[in-house]
C-alpha cells in the first residue's frame, strides 16, 4: 500500500509545482502586458498633451496679434482723428489770417478814401458858416426894419400872436373831441352789442355742472360682498391704490366713488370695472389693474389732448401742451369742466376776433390755452393766469400768446388786441346761468390744503384726503417710518393740521403701515 501511494504524493507535488510555476509565468506576462498598456496609455495621454498645448499656445498667439492689431488700428484711427482736427486748426487760423489781411488792405482804402472826404467835407463846412453869417445879418436888418414899422419889438409880437392861436386852437380841439366822443360811445355800444351777440348766438353749448362723486352700476348686490372682501381687504386695498373712497349701502345694485380729483375717481371707476368683470378680486390683482388702468388714462389724456387740437384746428403745440390739455378733460373749474370751457374760449375768441378783423387762429390759439395754469404738476403760489404764461414761454409759443394768457385776469398788462379778446370771452364763458358754481372750487383747495400737509413730512409715499375731507389717509415708506414713528407722524400731522388750517368738524388722520415680503418661483 505504501508503494503505492508514494508516487502519487510525488506525482501530486510536481503537478503543483508545475501549476505554480505556469501561475507564476502568466502573472509575469500579465503583469508585463499591463505595463506595457499603461506605458501606450501614458505615451498618448503626453501626445494629447503637447498637441492640446501647442494648438493652446497657436490659439493665444493668435488672440495677442488680433488684439495688437486692434490696439494699433484704435491708435492709429486716434492719431489720424488727431492729425485731422490739427489740420482744420490750422486751415481755420489760415483762413483767419487771409481774412484779416483782406480787412486790413479794406481798411487802408477805407482810411484813404475817408480822408479825402474829410477834406472835402471841411471846406463845404466853411462855404456853410460864411453863407450862415451872411443870412443872419440880413434877418436882422429885417426884424429891425419890421420892429420900426410896426412899434413892436419882434418878442412881443411873437408872444402875442401865439396866445391868439393857442386860445382858438384849444376852443377848436375842445369842441371836436366832445363831438368824437359821442359819437365814439354810440359807435362802440352798438358795435361791441352786435359783436357780443353775434359771438354768443355762433358758439353755443349746453353746460353742466361736475360732481365730487361717480355711480359706478352693478348687476346684482352679490357682487358687492366680493368688492368688499373677507374683513373688507379689498375695499381697502382698493382705497389704498387710487385715493378714492368707496361707499357701499343700501342702494340696490350701485357703488358711490366719492374723490375730489376726477382722474383718481375715473381710474377707480375703471379698475373696479375690469375686476368685477374678470371675477378676480384680490388684493395682489387690486394693485395690478390699478396700475395698468393708471397707464390707460395716461395714454388717453394724450388722446384727448391731440383729438382737441385738431378739432380746433390749433396746430404745431408742442407734446408737453397736448398732453396739459388733455388733462383739462379730468379737471374742474367751479364745478365747469375745464377742457369744455376752454373749448368754449377758443371757438368764442376765433368769432370774435373774426367779427373784428384779427387774427382768428392767433385768438382761437391764446383762448385754448389760456387755463392750463390751472393743471399743474405740482403746486404753485403763483397765480394760474402768469404759471400758464410761464409754460407757454417755455414750449415756445409766440409773445403774443404768452401775453393774452397772463394777462387775461389783469395779472400784467395787455400789449395786443387778443389779450382782452380772450378776457371777455372768458368771462362769457363762465358767467352762463348753470355754468360755474363757486363753492367747489375753495372745497376742492381745501382737500389738496390737506393732502399737502401730509407730504411735507418724511417718508409719506401717497395722502389721500376723503370722506369730504373728514379723514385723511396717509400710507408711508416701512422702511423709513416704523411702527413707534407711524404714532408720532399721526401726531404730528393732526397737530399741523389744527395750527395751519381752518376747517369745519374733525379731521381723522389715519397712518398705514403696512410690511410686504415677496419673492418669485421660477
Amino acid at each position: 500500500m505504501g508503494e503505492y501511494l508514494l508516487p502519487i504524493v510525488i506525482g501530486v507535488a510536481i503537478g503543483l509545482a508545475i501549476g505554480y510555476i505556469v501561475a507564476k509565468v502568466l502573472e509575469r506576462s500579465n503583469a508585463n502586458k499591463l505595463i506595457r498598456n499603461t506605458k501606450k496609455e501614458a505615451l498618448s495621454i503626453i501626445k494629447e498633451a503637447k498637441i492640446d498645448a501647442t494648438a493652446l499656445k497657436k490659439d493665444k498667439i493668435l488672440q495677442a496679434k488680433e488684439k495688437f492689431i486692434e490696439l494699433k488700428s484704435e491708435h492709429e484711427k486716434v492719431i489720424l482723428s488727431r492729425d485731422k482736427k490739427m489740420a482744420d486748426a490750422e486751415k481755420r487760423i489760415r483762413d483767419k489770417e487771409s481774412q484779416v489781411s483782406q480787412l486790413l488792405d479794406k481798411n487802408k482804402k477805407i482810411g484813404s478814401t475817408l480822408e479825402h472826404k474829410e477834406q472835402d467835407f471841411d471846406t463845404k463846412i466853411e462855404y456853410m458858416e460864411r453863407k450862415n453869417e451872411e443870412i443872419e445879418k440880413l434877418h436882422k436888418k429885417q426884424v429891425e426894419n419890421l420892429e420900426v414899422i410896426s412899434g413892436l419889438s419882434a418878442e412881443d409880437a411873437k408872444r402875442d400872436l401865439v396866445e391868439s392861436l393857442k386860445e382858438k386852437a384849444q376852443i377848436d380841439a375842445m369842441a371836436f373831441i366832445q363831438e368824437k366822443q359821442e359819437e365814439a360811445k354810440l359807435t362802440a355800444d352798438q358795435e361791441a352789442r352786435k359783436v357780443i351777440l353775434n359771438t354768443i348766438q355762433r358758439v353755443g353749448v349746453e353746460q353742466t355742472v361736475e360732481n365730487c362723486v361717480s355711480v359706478f352700476n352693478i348687476e346684482s348686490d352679490d357682487v358687492k360682498g366680493r368688492i368688499i372682501g373677507r374683513e373688507g381687504r379689498n375695499i381697502r386695498a382698493l382705497e389704498a391704490a387710487t385715493g378714492v373712497e368707496i361707499i357701499v349701502d343700501d342702494t340696490p345694485e350701485a357703488i358711490i366713488l366719492s374723490c375730489f380729483d376726477p382722474v383718481r375717481r375715473e381710474i377707480a371707476r375703471l379698475a373696479l370695472h375690469k375686476l368685477v368683470t374678470d371675477g378676480r378680486i384680490h388684493p395682489a390683482r387690486i394693485e395690478e389693474v390699478v396700475k395698468k388702468t393708471e397707464k390707460q388714462i395716461n395714454q388717453e389724456i394724450i388722446e384727448v389732448g391731440k383729438r382737441t387740437v385738431i378739432d380746433l384746428g390749433v396746430h404745431g403745440l408742442r407734446p408737453e401742451l397736448i398732453k396739459v390739455i388733455g388733462r383739462m378733460k379730468y379737471r374742474s373749474s367751479y364745478g365747469q369742466n375745464l377742457l369744455q370751457h376752454s373749448r368754449e374760449v377758443a371757438n368764442l375768441c376765433g368769432v370774435m376776433a373774426a367779427e373784428l378783423g384779427l387774427d382768428a387762429k392767433a385768438a382761437k390759439r391764446a383762448g385754448l390755452l389760456h387755463d392750463i395754469g390751472k393743471v399743474p404738476d405740482t403746486e404753485s403760489e403763483l397765480p394760474h393766469a402768469l404759471l400758464g404764461m410761464q409754460w407757454a414761454e417755455k414750449y415756445g409759443e409766440k409773445p403774443i400768446i404768452c401775453n393774452a394768457i397772463g394777462a387775461h385776469h389783469d395779472e400784467i398788462e395787455m400789449k395786443s388786441l387778443i389779450a382782452p379778446i380772450v378776457q371777455v370771452c372768458d368771462a362769457i364763458s363762465g358767467a352762463r346761468p348753470g355754468a360755474r358754481r363757486q363753492v367747489l372750487d375753495s372745497y376742492i383747495q381745501r382737500l389738496k390744503d390737506l393732502e399737502d400737509v401730509a407730504f411735507g413730512f418724511t417718508g409719506v409715499q401717497k395722502a389721500y384726503a376723503i370722506q369730504a375731507g373728514r379723514e385723511l389717509r396717509v400710507i408711508v415708506d416701512c422702511e423709513k417710518v416704523s411702527d413707534a414713528k407711524a404714532s408720532e407722524l399721526s401726531f404730528n400731522i393732526t397737530n399741523k393740521i389744527q395750527t395751519e388750517m381752518t376747517y369745519p368738524g374733525q379731521v381723522r388722520v389715519t397712518v398705514i403701515r403696512e410690511t410686504r415680503a415677496v419673492n418669485i418661483a421660477k
